[in-house]
Order: C-alpha cells, then sequence, then structure tokens
C-alpha cells in the first residue's frame, strides 16, 4: 500500500480561550491513531501525517471522534492530502510571492461551493479587497489584513456557507502545510 502525506485542519480551536487543544497532545493522539511522521504547525490547528488511508473523510472522522475523546467537545475537522494543498496553493490566483502572508488567505471547504451562493456579494464596492472560488477553496486577498476586512466579515457569515465544514488558513500557513506534507512525501 502506498502511504500518503496529509494535513488535519481542525477548526476553531486555541482561539479565545476555547477549545483549547495543546499541540503537545494533539501528536500522541494523531499518533495513537496509527497515523506516522505526525508533526503540528503553530497552535491553530494543523497537523501533519502519514496514513495508507486514502479516504480523507473516513480520516478527518477518526481525528474528530479522537479529538472529542480525549478533550470532550466537538472540532469540525477537514483532511487533504498534500497534493490537494499543493494544487490549491499553485492555483492561488493572486501574485502570492509579492504579498505578505497576512494578506492572503486560503478558506478550504468540506464539498465544492457552487459559486451562486457568492452572487450577492457586490465584490467592486470592497476594492482593493478581493475573493475568487478554487477547488474546495476560497481566496481572499485583504491587503489590510483580515481583521479589518470588509470582504471578510461578508464572506464568514454562518449563514453563507451552512451546511458546510470551512476552515481559513493565512498564506504563509498555507506554504508551510504545503512544504511539511511535501517532506513527508518525499520520505
Amino acid at each position: 500500500m502506498t502511504v500518503k502525506a496529509y494535513a488535519a485542519l481542525l477548526r476553531g480551536i486555541n482561539v479565545g480561550g476555547n477549545k483549547k487543544v495543546p499541540m503537545g497532545e494533539l501528536r500522541p493522539l494523531l499518533s495513537g491513531l496509527g497515523f506516522g511522521d505526525v508533526r503540528t504547525h503553530l497552535q491553530s490547528g494543523n497537523a501533519v501525517f502519514t496514513s495508507e488511508d486514502t479516504d480523507e473523510d473516513a480520516l478527518a472522522a477518526r481525528v474528530a471522534e479522537a479529538i472529542q475523546g480525549h478533550f470532550g467537545f466537538e472540532v469540525s475537522v477537514l483532511v487533504r492530502d498534500g497534493a490537494y494543498l499543493k494544487a490549491v496553493a499553485d492555483a492561488c490566483p493572486f501574485p502570492a510571492a509579492s504579498l505578505e502572508g497576512k494578506q492572503l488567505h486560503v478558506t478550504y471547504f468540506s464539498e465544492q461551493i457552487d459559486a451562486s451562493r457568492l452572487d450577492s456579494i457586490d465584490q467592486a464596492a470592497f476594492l482593493p479587497e478581493e475573493f475568487r472560488l478554487g477547488d474546495r477553496a476560497l481566496y481572499l486577498y485583504a491587503p489590510d489584513g483580515l481583521g479589518r476586512s470588509k470582504l471578510g466579515e461578508v464572506l464568514f457569515r454562518p449563514a453563507l456557507f451552512k451546511g458546510t465544514i470551512a476552515t481559513s488558513r493565512n498564506w504563509n500557513t498555507v506554504a508551510r502545510l504545503v512544504e511539511l506534507t511535501g517532506e513527508l512525501d518525499r520520505g
């Protein structure tokens, strides 16, 4: 069987003192699930690992179940393989290399988003901020950062993507997850 590198993207942990998941506890928890080469990145819910399992949804469910069992609360989890993460980064419609990491964000979704969900947003009203849809992802260019982004406020209203798991990462984290999964794929 082929071993693949994956990233687990945990949504909404370690924010404002809620849903505390120390990375020092997450690593052995993931290793205990039989995953190899487990590493974490930052405290915001990013882990990489290897597995022979190729079902990303099943892997995400296993991680979510283990977190609930160990920490006692639910966390939404997306698992994506390294090839997908690299493809999303490579397809970025904005000049990532010339931007600061805080200016560019990717929101990963559990499913492909129908563009019609975004029809009500008048993008011209938010310029120079912009967004584009990709493969189960949304790219957001926010030159003043996400914390000051008026477009981000509109895009991240819960009703807009209801029924879908969505979790965002700044470009520095996007690039680092591509790098980490690439290292694991090369062995």
